[in-house]
């Protein structure tokens, strides 16, 4: 078996996360928060789709993590994301954070927008 050795850019991979905090490429941040191809910022949850639209034309899937359990985003964002492009996967933080990890690993065009555990 052959392994390579990923290289980050801007993305960094969730190193560990907790109530109401994520750590991500060593920065800690409080609440829910975005990251993907730009890096990662505070997001303001789900009112926020501007923030999520941004990733439209330059990542092929957004994973959004509900929190400690897996809920419905609301449909109209959803149907907006859709709309722009975005392929949209929602999970749980906890799955949503492991796939990104994964998915980053692999070299994948992803993002991630968390809400808290």
């Amino acid at each position: 078996m052959r392994l390579n050795e990923i290289t980050f850019t801007d993305a960094r991979p969730v190193e560990g996360y907790g109530p109401g905090f994520f750590r991500i490429g060593g920065q800690v941040f409080d609440g829910p928060v975005i990251t993907g191809p730009s890096g990662s910022t505070a997001w303001a949850g789900y009112d926020d789709a501007d923030a999520l639209l941004e990733y439209a034309g330059h990542v092929d899937v957004l994973f959004i993590g509900t929190g400690a359990e897996i809920a419905h985003m609301p449909e109209a964002l959803r149907t907006r994301l859709e709309d722009a492009g975005l392929g949209v996967d929602v999970m749980a933080s906890p799955a949503a954070c492991r796939t990104y990890n994964v998915l980053l690993s692999e070299g994948r065009r992803i993002a991630l927008a968390l809400l808290p555990v």
